[in-house]
């Protein structure tokens, strides 16, 4: 998982090949992030909560 000394780092769900985890910023906010291989996304709290809908949407209509 990412190593910072200035922010707490909080392990979500992680696999073989993914993870995802949040980081905690001294002021208080919470940004997540997903990686995907080489590719890593990340998300402020309202846009993480919009990407949650998408993710369970897309699952319902498998």
């Amino acid at each position: 998982m990412p190593d910072s000394n200035d922010s707490p780092n909080r392990a979500i769900a992680e696999t073989e090949n993914y993870m995802i985890w949040e980081v905690r910023d001294p002021d208080g906010e919470v940004t997540f992030h997903i990686e995907l291989g080489a590719v890593t996304l990340h998300f402020f709290r309202e846009e993480w909560d919009e990407f949650l809908q998408l993710t369970k949407a897309a699952a319902s209509n498998r």
